[in-house]
C-alpha cells in the first residue's frame, strides 16, 4: 500500500501531460480557422487556398474625420468587420489586411476631409498602385477571384479601372478582379431606403456622420462611437451631414444585413460567370 501511494502522483502527472499534448488549445483552433489572412500562418493559408478558399477580399477603408462622435478609423474598422461577415457567408473567402491609406483631398491647400486634424491622404496614383500590387500579391498566393471592397465614397471610381486592367491581363489564367460597387451602394442608397421606410427623413439620415453612418458604425463597432456626443449641427459643421441623435445599433443592424446579403449575392454572381 505504501508503494502504491507513492506511485499515484507520478501516474497522475503522466495522465495530465498526455491529455495536454493531445488537446488543441481552443484559441489555436479559433485563429487557424479565421477568415482573416493576417491571423493565419503561410502554410495555413496555402492549405486553405488549396482546399476551397479561392476568393480574396481586399477591404479598403480610409482614415478621416467623421464628426466629433465617430473615431477617425471608422472606415477601416467597418470595412474589416463587414468583409469578415461577407467572407463567412461566402464560405470560400479570405480577407486581406485593410488598406487604410486612401485619397482624402489635397494637403496644400487642404481640401475635403483634410481640413480636419487626423485625416490622412495619399495621391490617386499611389492609391491605384497600392490596389494593383495588393491584387498581384493575392494572385501570386493562388486566389482566383479578388474583390475590392471599398467603404468610402471618395475613391469608388478609382477601383474600377484597376480591376478592369488586371482582369484583362489575367484573363488567360481565369483570374478575375472585381470592384464591388454593390457593397457601397447597399451601404448608402440601400440603407437609406430602409431608413426612409422606417420613417426617417433624408435630413436625418445624411451622407456623412449622420443617422445612417452613425447607426451602421454602432452596429459594427460600438466603442468607436462617442454616444455622449451625438449632436445636431448645421450641414457640414463639425464634419456632420445629417442628424445622428436617433442613431442606434438596432437601426445599424438593418444596414449590416443589407450590405452583407447584397455583397454575397453580387460576389457569387460575378464568380459564377
Amino acid at each position: 500500500m505504501r508503494n502504491m501511494k507513492r506511485g499515484w502522483p507520478a501516474a497522475l502527472v503522466f495522465v495530465v501531460l498526455l491529455c495536454s499534448v493531445r488537446q488543441v488549445h481552443p484559441a489555436a483552433q479559433t485563429i487557424s480557422s479565421s477568415v482573416y489572412l493576417e491571423d493565419l500562418t503561410w502554410t495555413e493559408l496555402r492549405d486553405a487556398i488549396r482546399s476551397s478558399k479561392t476568393t480574396a477580399i481586399i477591404p479598403i477603408g480610409g482614415t478621416e474625420q467623421s464628426g466629433p462622435d465617430i473615431a477617425l478609423g471608422k472606415h477601416n474598422v467597418r470595412a474589416k468587420g463587414l468583409a469578415g461577415m461577407i467572407a463567412q457567408g461566402l464560405g470560400n473567402a479570405i480577407v486581406a489586411p485593410v488598406i487604410a491609406y486612401v485619397p482624402e483631398g489635397s494637403v496644400n491647400p487642404p481640401t475635403l476631409h483634410m481640413r480636419y486634424p487626423g485625416t490622412i491622404t495619399i495621391p490617386d496614383e499611389a492609391f491605384e498602385k497600392t490596389l494593383e500590387y495588393a491584387a498581384r500579391s493575392m494572385k501570386q498566393a493562388g486566389f482566383q477571384n479578388i474583390v475590392f471592397l471599398g467603404d468610402h465614397g471618395g475613391y469608388q471610381a478609382l477601383l474600377r479601372p484597376v480591376a478592369a486592367k488586371l482582369t484583362r491581363e489575367w484573363s488567360a489564367f481565369g483570374v478575375r478582379v472585381i470592384a464591388l460597387d454593390e457593397y457601397y451602394r447597399a451601404s448608402t442608397d440601400g440603407f437609406e431606403g430602409i431608413l426612409k421606410a422606417h420613417g426617417y427623413t433624408l435630413a436625418e439620415t445624411g451622407k456623412h456622420a449622420g443617422l445612417m453612418d452613425t447607426s451602421l458604425q454602432m452596429a459594427v463597432a460600438l466603442p468607436t462611437v462617442r454616444t455622449d456626443r451625438l449632436t445636431n449641427t448645421a450641414p457640414n459643421q463639425d464634419g456632420i451631414e445629417g442628424d445622428p441623435r436617433k442613431s442606434s445599433a438596432e437601426l445599424g443592424q438593418l444596414g449590416v444585413t443589407e450590405i452583407v446579403n447584397a455583397s454575397i449575392a453580387a460576389i457569387r454572381k460575378y464568380t459564377a460567370r
